[in-house]
């Protein structure tokens, strides 16, 4: 995954500045993105299509209403400019910088804004999540599993909230290594105010700050828990380290557990409210139990992060290699259906499966089936 300053051929490019005009229409996600695209030829001509025509293409009175109203105040390409002019990059599912695992989620964000840097490494990463009210105990596992996780190599990723997240991202910078935070508004602005110093610390160390919503979104309970999918989606798995029954961080787990992702929890007292959440992640068999770093690794099967880059930098080498990796996505898949996709005996390709299970690339979910890490 290059970074930002590298060039990329998206074949979308013309449609970015009216991807953006259309982030700021209220209503307009994912699934009205989608039906947008396939019934105009392009989202320009999305951008001037009359009411008749955007009702043709599947919207409904009032997101039609909140189009209209949008276009008459904003250009496509002002916005365009203002947002690169504050150092915010846009990427679509069709560029090569956008989060591999996030394009497998059943609703990728149709555009990304990003401040900062993606690069390659990033493709090993976890989500640590918790509550924003972390008692001493939570605290202090939070900060020990950040700091052997980080020092692992993993990216830390989380959502800049108060309490757990700030600590992952704390935690993470002082011991030398990478975080990404995923945030609920526009990158013009930080939420909670008091972090403000934090986000420049992350973007400074080459980190960088995410979201869907464009510049001048303010945070609204409302959209955190679309941000915490991204968080879950972009990951290789999530880490509860403390959260109560009805923390937010219940709307991570879901998400992680939707998409296939692997949950894992630290357990805490049985008399600590602040705990129940992620003990009946435990006890309801939902997540992994884990009280140490290595209880990730190993179950994400993941040795040092910079041997396993070295490892998939060869693996244009080996064609066979490649071409399963395309094929094979977060939903499982049995070799024998892979060896009817590439024509050759199973033989084969269960020898090629094993090797890029070694490599860490990918895991095996049942009996000869595997999926994507």
């Amino acid at each position: 995954m290059p970074h930002f300053n590298e060039p990329t051929n998206s074949p979308t490019d013309s449609d970015v500045p009216f991807r953006v005009a259309f982030s700021h229409v209220t209503g307009v996600g994912p699934a009205r993105m989608s039906a947008l695209e396939r019934h105009f030829d392009s989202l320009e001509d999305a951008w001037g299509a009359d009411r008749t025509q955007l009702r043709q293409a599947g919207l409904d009175k009032r997101t039609t209403d909140e189009i209209e109203s949008t276009r008459t105040t904003l250009d496509p390409h002002d916005a365009y400019t203002r947002m690169l002019d504050e150092g915010v990059t846009a990427l679509t599912p069709e560029d090569d910088r956008y989060p591999r695992r996030l394009k497998e989620i059943p609703d990728p964000p149709p555009l990304l804004y990003v401040r900062g840097d993606l690069i390659e490494r990033d493709e090993w990463s976890l989500a640590v999540v918790g509550t924003r009210r972390p008692t001493a105990y939570g605290q202090q596992v939070t900060r020990a599993l950040s700091a052997e996780l980080a020092g692992s190599g993993l990216t830390i990723v989380s959502g800049l909230a108060r309490g757990v997240d700030g600590i992952a991202h704390e935690t993470a910078l002082e011991h030398g290594g990478r975080t990404i935070a995923v945030v609920a508004c526009g990158l013009d602005r930080v939420y909670p105010p008091e972090h403000k110093p934090l986000a420049a610390r992350i973007l400074d160390t080459g980190g960088a700050m995410l979201s869907e919503y464009p510049l001048g979104t303010r945070p609204d309970a409302r959209y955190f828990p679309r941000r915490n999918r991204i968080i879950a989606g972009m990951t290789l798995g999530t880490l509860v380290t403390e959260a109560g029954e009805k923390s937010g961080t219940w709307h991570t787990v879901t998400s992680a557990l939707d998409q296939g992702r692997e949950v894992f929890a630290v357990p805490g007292p049985i008399t600590s409210e602040q705990s129940t959440g992620a003990n009946n992640v435990i006890k309801r068999g939902l997540g992994k139990l884990v009280t140490c770093a290595q209880d990730i690794l190993e179950e994400l099967n993941l040795g040092p992060i910079e041997r396993q880059a070295e490892l998939v930098e060869q693996l244009p080498e080996d064609p066979v290699e490649a071409v399963l990796l395309e094929r094979i996505g977060s939903e499982a898949i049995h070799v024998d259906e892979l060896s009817r996709i590439l024509q050759q005996p199973v033989h084969e390709t269960a020898a090629a499966m094993a090797t890029l299970e070694l490599k860490g690339l990918i895991h095996q979910v049942g009996p000869m089936t595997y999926a994507r890490r």
